[in-house]
């Protein structure tokens, strides 16, 4: 196999591994792994269901830890994964599906969701980091709206 070529493979496992790694750590509520994946510094961008994350802080602490401290039980996970590489940049497209119970007025009620992301990553100082992060899920339809 061409050194390119291997490269290339290698660099694609490794993208891979970051993103499941990220998923893995929002399921178990691991706050350091996630640290690890993630850019630790204020080029970090998120932007979920219409609200923007700006840097690592942003996100970590009033995002991720919230979240992680209202969900139990959780499965976050990612399938279809489609990776692109170019140089120390590559991104990715993928659908995800999670399911937890969620804390919420003192009631846990359980949740199961899912939609599409699209993930930048960086290599820095030769790991692959997250850079950037969008994800959406599909429009809820109100309960009066559907059809019986």
């Amino acid at each position: 196999m061409a050194q390119g070529v291997l490269a290339q493979t290698n660099d694609e496992a490794a993208v891979r591994d970051v993103l499941l790694r990220s998923a893995s750590s929002f399921s178990k509520n691991d706050l350091k792994e996630a640290a690890k994946v993630w850019a630790n510094d204020e080029s970090l961008t998120i932007f979920e269901s219409g609200h923007a994350n700006y840097g690592w802080v942003d996100y970590r602490d009033n995002h991720l830890v919230p979240e992680m401290a209202e969900m139990k039980n959780t499965k976050y996970e990612f399938s279809d994964l489609k990776i692109h590489l170019a140089s120390k940049t590559a991104w990715a497209t993928l659908k995800y599906t999670i399911a937890a119970d969620v804390l919420e007025n003192g009631k846990t009620r359980h949740v199961d969701g899912g939609g599409l992301g699209t993930a930048i990553l960086e290599k820095r100082d030769g790991q692959w980091r997250i850079v950037h992060w969008h994800s959406s899920a599909p429009r809820r339809v109100p309960a009066a709206a559907k059809t019986p």
